[in-house]
């Protein structure tokens, strides 16, 4: 039974960093696309970031290229986010996700995999 879990969420003012961390417990085996989603209040889930397991080949979201980084270390069976510049609006909830099977054509759909999330708040 595969089983994601988040740390590293908090409060921080616009322009911090926090880092966001998913263990995966289980076998990872064929989880090769792994990927942060968010949340906030009232809006829509949408995909932050994925990485494809075997070559490291990364996928960003538009609003957060040039500020946030996804890394993994499959050794550890760890997935990370790090997240840089914050906004305001980069609040939500962060979930860790992944799929069996190749993040293309689309990375941000078709997760098999879901973590319960981390609560990440940008103050201005």
């Amino acid at each position: 039974q595969v089983e994601l879990v988040e740390s590293g969420g908090g409060s921080v003012q616009a322009g911090g960093s926090l880092r966001l961390s998913c263990a995966v417990s289980g076998s990872i085996y064929g989880m090769n696309c792994m990927a942060w989603f968010r949340q906030a209040p009232g809006k829509e889930r949408e995909g932050v970031a994925a990485i494809h397991r075997l070559d490291s080949t990364t996928y960003l979201a538009a609003s957060v290229k040039g500020r946030f980084f996804i890394s993994r270390d499959n050794a550890k069976k760890m997935l990370y986010l790090q997240m840089n510049s914050l906004k305001p609006e980069d609040s939500a909830m962060y979930y860790c996700a992944a799929k069996d099977g190749d993040c293309r054509p689309r990375w941000d759909v078709g997760m098999d995999y879901w973590g319960k999330g981390a609560l990440v708040t940008i103050s201005s």
